[in-house]
């Protein structure tokens, strides 16, 4: 399905089962994130149908009674009960517009199309909006490789569904028009993705070696210490990114508006010198084929020496988009990278009073935790102050001496370490350093005072 995602707003119904081990308060909020999908796809969402069950229906997902509610809803034909509407929706006319339910969770090939059947509309389960969502803002060649290889293994079990309904076109058959004898349309479909997803994980390794090779020539020419920004979709990563690098990165209200990683240099620029980058949202029930295919893209978070993992401090649920990231994190092996908590949004939190309080809150949870605005320079500040202070935590302090003959020299000592002092007399410069332990050692081995 492809959507012009700058036409006008197309709309859509939410439909979700409550299952006995999940909260009000996590159900709602899981509600109100795909809803927030929706509208990323361009869809206003007109009305929440929601039910709760004991387990899904292993038919179409939603009871009987809840599927004709949906029917009646979509086809305009009379006013559901146990309509959630939110405020902004619009009236009784504009159910008759209705293209899609969306799904709160993902559900079989067979559920998705006896549901569209009986609703009598396109059905688009959790998964395949990410993965639609994906798509559109894929913009590298290796971000839409990757986005690729998960919609085709998306795909690939549903094909089985579609050759149920084609009937005797999806029937065996002899060999003609390239298929061996007795393959169908299905098994020669299938045949195409995997060897379609066999060329593109190739075309991953190889431009994941071409990444590694510049990364390590890269760190050749200069010590870089790496910072990426982690954390849940649109908790404000990229205002962060824009507001430490003074770049202009992409910054939208909306779910996943970054997908390919941004790499820029802290600013104004510190020795050594930090490279933060920006990385991929993660989300509840990211799915799994996102998180291996999207594997490459976070490894910046696994090369970085820091993390600066980012959390919506003015969303309810923040606790909840902290487990998720967490548990990504472990899942890429990357739980043990240094981390600072960063709360950001606070000024989106009530007034002045409750801003205090929320902030109070936070650090009496976390007491390593920064809270801030990415739009408050007094905040970006400090935030800045303390990735400097990260990086020269280990560093040392040493002197050395350059003479006259050497100063073509004074532009690797400047690069691989800070100059804290300057003084000179007639042989030469004494340079009072501060870096790494290997580089002053290295640097005073070769540049003694006393030699």
């Amino acid at each position: 399905m492809q959507k012009d995602p700058k036409a006008k707003p197309q709309y859509a119904v939410v439909a979700a089962v409550q299952l006995p081990n999940v909260s009000d308060v996590e159900f709602e909020a899981s509600l109100a994130e795909l809803r927030d999908l929706a509208k990323t796809l361009g869809y206003e969402i007109t009305a929440t149908f929601t039910q709760k069950r004991a387990s899904f229906d292993a038919t179409a997902y939603l009871g009987v009674g809840k599927r004709q509610e949906i029917r009646e809803f979509v086809g305009n034909e009379s006013e559901p009960t146990e309509l959630e509407r939110p405020p902004h929706a619009a009236a009784d006319s504009n159910a008759g517009e209705i293209e899609v339910v969306f799904v709160d969770h993902e559900i079989s090939p067979s559920q998705a199309r006896n549901l569209e059947i009986e609703v009598g509309c396109e059905v688009m389960d959790r998964t395949m909006v990410i993965l639609e969502i994906f798509h559109r803002n894929a913009r590298s060649r290796a971000a839409r490789a990757q986005v690729e290889i998960a919609r085709l293994g998306y795909m690939a079990p549903r094909l089985r569904e579609a050759a149920k309904l084609a009937g005797p076109q999806g029937r065996q058959r002899s060999g003609t028009g390239g298929r061996g004898a007795g393959e169908s349309h299905t098994e020669l479909d299938k045949r195409k993705i995997r060897d379609r997803i066999a060329e593109l994980q190739l075309e991953i390794i190889a431009m994941d070696a071409e990444r590694k090779t510049q990364r390590a020539r890269r760190q050749e020419r200069q010590a870089i210490a790496n910072v990426a920004l982690v954390g849940y979709t649109n908790a404000g990563k990229s205002t962060l990114m824009r507001a430490l690098t003074g770049s202009e990165v992409l910054v939208e209200n909306k779910l996943f508006a970054t997908l390919d990683t941004t790499v820029r240099a802290l600013q104004p620029e510190t020795v050594p010198r930090v490279l933060v980058s920006d990385t991929v949202g993660f989300i509840k029930n990211l799915p799994h084929g996102l998180v291996a295919s999207f594997k490459s893209t976070l490894e910046e978070a696994l090369d970085a020496s820091l993390l600066l993992h980012v959390i919506d401090a003015s969303d309810p649920g923040y606790e909840r988009q902290r487990e998720v990231t967490d548990t990504v994190l472990s899942e890429i092996g990357a739980e043990a990278v240094p981390r600072i908590r960063v709360f950001n949004k606070i000024d989106h939190v009530g007034d002045a009073a409750a801003q205090a309080e929320h902030e109070a809150t936070l650090h009496a949870q976390y007491p390593d935790c920064i809270v801030m605005s990415a739009r408050r320079s007094e905040d970006v500040a400090k935030l800045r102050i303390a990735i400097v202070a990260f990086f020269q935590r280990d560093r040392i302090e040493g002197e050395i001496f350059l003479p006259w003959t050497a100063q073509q020299l004074r532009g690797e000592i400047f690069v691989r370490c800070e100059v804290l002092e300057e003084r000179a007399d007639e042989a030469g410069a004494y340079l009072r350093i501060r870096g790494e332990s290997e580089t002053v050692k290295d640097l005073c081995a070769r540049f003694s005072p006393g030699r």
